[in-house]
């Protein structure tokens, strides 16, 4: 994504910031030390539940945006069905 750090740079730069070794993170998250190092290398093969832990753990917000967000939005206030892995009928 052109102009946004990728989120091994990002993890690794608040973990630094927040003093802590990956294996104290790795703690704080709940998770391995390896896949804090995965993460913050770039692999791609992280599951969604570690990643989610590690940024709970960073106190990092990842904010979901695209061109159809307020569509969404709007869509799933008014047919709650539409967030739960509907697809379109």
């Amino acid at each position: 994504m052109p102009g946004s750090p990728e989120i091994g740079t990002v993890l690794r730069y608040h973990r630094r910031r927040s003093g802590l070794s990956q294996s104290e993170l790795a703690t704080l998250a709940g998770i391995g030390k390896t896949s804090v190092f995965d993460i913050e290398k770039g692999k791609s093969t992280v599951r969604l539940a570690t990643l989610m832990a590690v940024l709970r753990a960073l106190n990092i917000v990842l904010t979901l945006t695209s061109p159809l967000m307020a569509e969404c939005l709007q869509a799933s206030q008014s047919n709650p069905n539409t967030t739960q892995g509907k697809g379109p009928s």
